[in-house]
């Protein structure tokens, strides 16, 4: 016999969840106990939804990995009570908060959807509506009694995507998001279509692991033309980096100036892991593919793959906080390990 599907909403913060105070026209985090009475549209859903807050909910900006650690903890506790979990989060740092969370929760094996809103939910046009919705009806999907999805999506105007593909591309649009390296998991029109063969098949028999231990002393360089020796060397010779990443043009490419080379050699020495992603929205790193990007291969620099910087940034932080020995580094980061790459 199966059980109403239990859901529960978490809100961080964020646009989403504002609604405007009519005598000063300011938008002020409306009470989530109040949700049905702001979308009554929710007692229409074949499930039960409880809802559950930060104490004091932040704007997407002021996110950080102490957050992302409350926000496992949330999870983690509840996990054994709910068939699912939608939160609720600003735009601008959705997508590094969904990467984290998808390397943070080891063997996940239910719906973590998160989604947002580019318009308040008290707003007359606002997105907010049809994307808490199809979130809540997406993590509240079975299939043989067991959840549908079993990883981190993000849901926004009408796509669910794996989160830690995404990247936020405007500030303007309802669709601020997209995945360019790798297809939506579900689209919602007139029906939800699943793209079955695009799901991550989690191992069911193992149990939940969540890692909060994240080290964040990362250092992330972004080429341009321009970029000179003495920058670079300032930035590099910060005493408590743990790791580098490195924006790199088209397939990987940076100056072939000795200098540059020179300096990463130094880092290196220190061993340090240095990582190589595009700067493009979408295609991958193929280091040694042009001249440019020779040297980071005979270096022994890490190919990002197809991998987006979110995402690199938040599986840096996570394999700094497993302590993985440096020379094992490598070869963790360039395996994927949540669908994080190909």
């Amino acid at each position: 016999m199966s059980h109403t599907p239990k859901i529960l909403l978490i809100y961080t913060g964020g646009t989403i969840g504002m609604i405007k105070d009519f005598e000063t026209g300011a938008l002020t985090n409306f009470n989530f106990d109040d949700l049905l009475k702001h979308i009554p549209e929710l007692q229409l859903l074949d499930c039960a939804i409880e809802t559950q807050s930060f104490p004091n909910p932040i704007d997407s900006s002021n996110m950080s990995p102490v957050y992302w650690a409350d926000l496992a903890t949330m999870i983690e506790d509840a996990y054994e009570d709910f068939d699912g979990f939608v939160v609720l989060h600003g735009s601008d740092t959705m997508s590094y908060t969904a990467s984290a969370l998808s390397f943070m929760l080891q063997n996940l094996a239910k719906p973590v959807i998160f989604t947002g809103s580019q318009l308040p939910i008290g707003d007359l046009r606002t997105d907010a509506k049809e994307n808490l919705i199809t979130s809540i009806q997406i993590a509240a999907l079975k299939e043989k009694g067991r959840p549908k999805i079993a990883e981190v999506g993000l849901y926004f105007e009408y796509k669910l995507y794996r989160a830690n593909r995404t990247t936020k591309i405007t500030a303007e649009h309802f669709e601020a998001f997209a995945s360019l390296n790798y297809p939506p998991l579900a689209e919602s029109g007139v029906h939800l279509a699943i793209n079955e063969a695009a799901l991550l098949q989690p191992n069911r028999r193992k149990k939940l692991k969540v890692h909060k231990n994240l080290d964040s002393h990362i250092v992330l360089l972004k080429m341009f033309p321009g970029l000179d020796r003495d920058t670079v060397a300032h930035m590099f010779s910060f005493s408590k980096m743990k790791g580098l990443i490195l924006e790199t043009y088209g397939s990987g490419n940076v100056t072939s100036e000795d200098w540059f080379l020179e300096l990463l050699k130094e880092v290196n020495q220190r061993n340090i892991p240095i990582v190589n992603v595009t700067q493009c929205s979408g295609g991958s790193v193929s280091m040694g593919l042009y001249e440019t990007s020779v040297g980071l291969k005979k270096l022994g620099v890490i190919s990002g793959k197809d991998i987006t910087t979110e995402a690199a940034l938040a599986k840096m932080m996570y394999l700094l906080g497993q302590e993985i020995p440096a020379e094992n580094f490598k070869m963790f980061f360039e395996t994927p390990l949540r669908g994080e790459m190909m």
